[in-house]
C-alpha cells in the first residue's frame, strides 16, 4: 500500500512511522522545510515520543518512509489513502479558524486522481467532512466524490508522548460519506493496525464520537474541581472522597487540578456547542474549569506588591506545549491581584519563556510559588531551591509538603498534611 500523511507533527509523524513499520510505503508531506529535512535525516523534530526516533531511524533508513514538502505532487503519484492531521486552529474563545484546514484539503484536492481515498483525523464540528472537506476536494480535483474517490473521518485517538504505542490501543473509528466508502476506509486502516477498526457507520457518527469523548472529560473534570472547592470549604481531603467513590464501579470521577490545557480537552467541547446550540453542560464545564486559574490564585493569599513564581507554563508535565496551558489565564489573575510574575519551566529556555509573554524567573527571592505544570523536575524541589517563598499552591499535587516546613504547601480540595497525589489510572488529572 502506498499512503501520503500531511502534517508530520506530534499525530502524523508518529502516525506516518506506525504505517511505515507495517511494511507500507509512506510519504509524508509538511510545509515547514526544517521537519521535512529532520524526519529525512531519520531523527524526530521534537522530543520525548517514546518509540519514534527508533521508528525513524529504522524506516527512512531502508526507504519505507520519506518526507516532502508539496503536498499536491506527493498526493498526485496516486496513493491508496491520504491521511491528512493539519490542526483546526482556534481563537481565544475555541472558535475555528478553517485557513490551515482548508488550505490543506486544497492542497490535497490539486493533486488527488481517481482510486485513492481521503481520510480526515482532525478533529472538527459534526458535518465539516461532508459540507466543507469533501466539496473541497471535488472542487479542487473534478472528481465525483464516491465514485472517483472516497472521503471518511477517523479521528486521531492518541495521547502525546504514547501515540504510536496508543495506535494499536484503542479502537480506530471510521465514518463514510457512504456505505462503499466507509468499508474502503476499514479496509485500508486494518491493512497497518493491530487494533479493531469500527465502522460508524457516518461520516458525521465519527466527528460526535471524538467530540462525546473529550467532552466527557471535561465535564468529568469540571465535577472533580466543584468537589475539591467544596471539600476546600469542609476541609476534607478531596483525592480521599473521589477514591472512595470510585471504589464502587460505576463511578469514574477525575481528578481536579488548577488547570485544563492543550489542543483537545478545552477546544472540542467548544465544537461541540457549535453544531448543539442548546447543550448545558459542556458550556457549564468550560466555564468551571476556566475559573480554576484564579481560584488557585486565591489559594495563595494576598500577593499585592508581591513577586509570584509560575512553576511551568506547558499545559501539562514533559510536554514543551502551551496550547490553552493554565499558566496564561493564572499570570493575568496574579497580575491583577497586584503581583509581580515570573515563570521558569525546564523545557523552556528564558528567551522561549518571554516570546509567550512571561519574564523568566532569575533565581532571586519570591514570596509565593504556583505549581501549575507537572513537570517530573518539581517532585524533587525543596524549600532551599525556592528562596524567600512564604506560600505555596501545588496546583498539580506534586510536591513533598513535608520538604517545605514550615512554609504552607496549599493544594485544590486538599487540607494541608495530606500527602502527594498518587494519581490514578481510571481518574485522569486536568
Amino acid at each position: 500500500m502506498r499512503v501520503v500523511v500531511v502534517a508530520l507533527g506530534k499525530v502524523g509523524l508518529p502516525l506516518a512511522a506506525r504505517i511505515a513499520l507495517a511494511g507500507h510505503e509512506v510519504v509524508g508531506a509538511d510545509i515547514d522545510p526544517r521537519v521535512v529535512a529532520t524526519v529525512n535525516r531519520g531523527e524526530a523534530p521534537f522530543p520525548n515520543e517514546a518509540g519514534l526516533p527508533e521508528a525513524l531511524a529504522e524506516t527512512v533508513a531502508d526507504g519505507r518512509l520519506r518526507a516532502v514538502t508539496d503536498t499536491a505532487a506527493a498526493v498526485a503519484e496516486g496513493p491508496d489513502l491520504v491521511i491528512a492531521v493539519p490542526p483546526l486552529m482556534v481563537d481565544a474563545s475555541a472558535r475555528p479558524d478553517w485557513a490551515i484546514l482548508d488550505a490543506v484539503v486544497g492542497d490535497i484536492g490539486r493533486g488527488l486522481r481517481a482510486g485513492t481515498t481521503v481520510s480526515i483525523e482532525t478533529t472538527m464540528p459534526v458535518g465539516t467532512t461532508r459540507g466543507r472537506v469533501a466539496p473541497a476536494l471535488a472542487a479542487a480535483s473534478g472528481l465525483v466524490e464516491g465514485q472517483d474517490f472516497h472521503v471518511v473521518f477517523s479521528p486521531e485517538r492518541i495521547f502525546s508522548g504514547r501515540a504510536i504505542e496508543d495506535l494499536d490501543k484503542y479502537p480506530k473509528l471510521v465514518g463514510g460519506l457512504s456505505a462503499p466508502g466507509e468499508a474502503r476506509g476499514i479496509e485500508l486502516y486494518a491493512s497497518f493496525l493491530d487494533a479493531e477498526v469500527r465502522g460508524l457507520g457516518s461520516a458525521e457518527a465519527a466527528e460526535l464520537s471524538k467530540l462525546a469523548e473529550t467532552t466527557y472529560r471535561d465535564i468529568n473534570i469540571a465535577f472533580a474541581n466543584e468537589l475539591a472547592r467544596y471539600s476546600d470549604e469542609l476541609g476534607i481531603d478531596v483525592l480521599a472522597v473521589i477514591d472512595a467513590a470510585n471504589s464502587q464501579p460505576y463511578s469514574h470521577v477525575h481528578r481536579p487540578g488548577i488547570a485544563v490545557g492543550g489542543h483537545c480537552i478545552p477546544v472540542y467541547p467548544r465544537f461541540l456547542l457549535a453544531g448543539d446550540a442548546d447543550a448545558r453542560l459542556p458550556l457549564a464545564a468550560r466555564e468551571i474549569n476556566e475559573g480554576m486559574p484564579a481560584y488557585a490564585a486565591d489559594l495563595l493569599g494576598d500577593v499585592d506588591g508581591k513577586r509570584v513564581l509560575i512553576l511551568g507554563i506547558a499545559y501539562r508535565g514533559g510536554v514543551k506545549e502551551t496550547a490553552f496551558s493554565g499558566a496564561f489565564a493564572l499570570r493575568d489573575a496574579l497580575e491583577g491581584r497586584g503581583a509581580e510574575v515570573v515563570a521558569e519551566d525546564p523545557l523552556f529556555s528564558a528567551d522561549e519563556l518571554r516570546a509567550h509573554g512571561f519574564v523568566p524567573w532569575d533565581g532571586g527571592d519570591v514570596h509565593g510559588v504556583v505549581v501549575q505544570a507537572d513537570h517530573r523536575e518539581y517532585e524533587r524541589l525543596e524549600r532551599e531551591d525556592l528562596p524567600g517563598v512564604q506560600a505555596i499552591v501545588d496546583g498539580r499535587g506534586v510536591l513533598d509538603a513535608a520538604r517545605f516546613a514550615p512554609v504552607p504547601v496549599r493544594r485544590i480540595g486538599r487540607p494541608a498534611g495530606t500527602g502527594a497525589d498518587p494519581g490514578s489510572a481510571i481518574a485522569p488529572r486536568s
